[in-house]
């Protein structure tokens, strides 16, 4: 009560955590200088902000998707800026989603002036949910598999997805979560470090991944015409393991992953693809920050003495998406990638890709602020995965959109 100005988020609210949002403040003066902040508080209690300084029309109306940020977080029309220029005062934290069955929720202010915050003129909140209206979460723990499934509502048949994260470990379910409320069933699948499974398996074995397969085959509300994979970073390349291995998968998209085998055995029926060799001397630490740069510790792949650890894609009949920052400071992701792509292509195959320049390795669903350093969950170290944040967050935008294409189309 008695705020001088209305912030309205458009069209509601409430909204999935993915989904573009309009946001406008009424009821200022005309060509008002106001400042405008986001504030999210994560679940581990760390609270990222974002601001940006604006003026308002002459009609005393602000709309984030006409008028230019003057300065702040970010510049010029950036309708989502307020998102996806999220900061938490802590270096080095990355915002990532824990429960998805609670929202985000983003509180919005309009301050006066472009100075110092002190008086308040209006605000909302936007809650930002990872679960849409009816998508149902189950966790699985049948046999081996350490996962969660999730359903969207109603009787499909839809497509089904796997989807896999990276070398941290952990059960990460908030794309998932997100790609089932866009009409996938998608299960959420741990391969490292979580529950029973240790940080760094000593082998991996394509069983493991071949049951998940079945499992999602066996779901009444899955569609029987394949199932599509989707990794990012060891991800991506389990993805593409997936796809040439397993007569199951239609469908794979690979996201700043390599087209070898990485860092832990994969042992299949009557075969092991060996460890792309690799010589961690050369990872490069800069004395002041304790940064960890690793894109240098592989040795070449272009040496015909590392090709047996090669994934033999282009035997594969699925299609394939990949995806890559072309200022990922981890991993040679786009030069792996593109080493893929011509053997896919000398065979035939059909494969779609796309690099991004000025986004980094963390290729995530969009609106997630970029994460250019953070700790290694499994290596315990600062590791640094680059990325420029307005090029970033387009890229996220872009691959989020291609990806879901790309399964509609080929499933």
């Amino acid at each position: 009560a008695g705020m001088a100005a209305r912030v309205s988020v458009l069209p509601s609210p409430r909204c999935l955590f993915d989904d573009p949002v309009q946001i406008r403040v009424a009821g200022l003066q005309p060509q008002q200088a106001v400042t405008l902040r986001a504030s999210l508080v994560d679940e581990s209690g760390e609270l990222f902000q974002a601001h940006a300084l604006y003026r308002a029309g002459s009609s005393g109306e602000l709309d984030l998707s006409r008028s230019p940020a003057l300065g702040g977080s970010y510049l010029g029309v950036e309708p989502m800026g307020l998102f996806w220029a999220l900061q938490s005062k802590t270096p080095h934290k990355r915002l990532a989603k824990r429960n998805v069955l609670t929202p985000f929720c983003v509180d919005l202010e309009v301050y006066e002036g472009h100075g110092a915050m002190s008086r308040l003129l209006g605000k909302c909140t936007n809650e930002r949910w990872f679960l849409g209206e009816g998508v149902k979460r189950i966790s699985v723990r049948e046999g081996r598999l350490r996962a969660t499934l999730f359903l969207p509502p109603g009787p499909g048949p839809f497509p089904g997805l796997i989807d896999l994260y990276g070398s941290g470990g952990g059960l990460i379910e908030y794309r998932a979560s997100l790609l089932a409320s866009r009409g996938f069933v998608t299960l959420a699948l741990a391969y490292m470090s979580f529950e029973d499974i240790p940080a760094m398996p000593e082998v991996l074995e394509l069983s493991y991944f071949e049951e998940a397969v079945n499992f999602l085959q066996k779901q009444q509300q899955v569609k029987d015409t394949g199932i599509g994979v989707l990794g990012l970073s060891k991800g991506g390349d389990l993805a593409l393991s997936m796809a040439t291995f397993l007569p199951g998968i239609k469908a794979a998209v690979s996201i700043s992953g390599s087209c070898f085998n990485s860092f832990i055995p994969l042992k299949g029926n009557g075969f092991t693809l060996p460890v792309h060799p690799y010589d961690l001397g050369r990872m490069k630490i800069s004395d002041e920050s304790g940064l960890v740069d690793f894109s240098d510790v592989l040795v070449d792949h272009t040496d015909p003495a590392t090709w047996d650890c090669r994934i033999p894609v282009e035997r594969s009949s699925a299609k394939f998406l990949f995806l890559s920052g072309l200022d990922d400071m981890n991993w040679k992701s786009d030069l792996y990638c593109q080493d893929a792509v011509q053997r896919l292509q000398q065979h035939g195959r059909e494969v779609e890709f796309y690099s991004y320049s000025g986004a980094g390795h963390l290729l995530e669903p969009p609106y997630l602020p970029l994460c250019k350093v953070s700790i290694h969950r499994v290596l315990g170290m600062l590791v640094h995965w680059g990325g420029r944040w307005r090029e970033h967050a387009k890229a996220q935008e872009d691959a989020w959109r291609r990806i879901q294409t790309f399964f509609w189309q080929h499933l």
